[in-house]
C-alpha cells in the first residue's frame, strides 16, 4: 500500500521526539523497507545499499 508523505514525515518525527524525550543507553535504529514498482534487484543494483 501506498504512504504519504506528510504520514511518513509525521512518523518519523513523532520517532525522534520520543526518543529525546525518554534517553535510552542504547542506539535505537529504524529500518525502512521501500518496494519500487518493475524493479528486478538481480538485473539492477542502482537501489540497492542503506542510507
Amino acid at each position: 500500500s501506498k504512504v504519504s508523505r506528510d504520514t511518513l514525515y509525521e512518523c518519523v518525527n513523532g520517532l525522534l521526539q520520543h526518543s529525546q524525550d525518554k534517553k535510552r543507553k542504547f542506539l535505537e535504529t529504524v529500518e525502512l523497507q521501500i518496494g519500487l514498482k518493475n524493479y528486478d534487484p538481480q538485473k539492477d543494483k542502482r537501489f540497492s545499499g542503506t542510507v
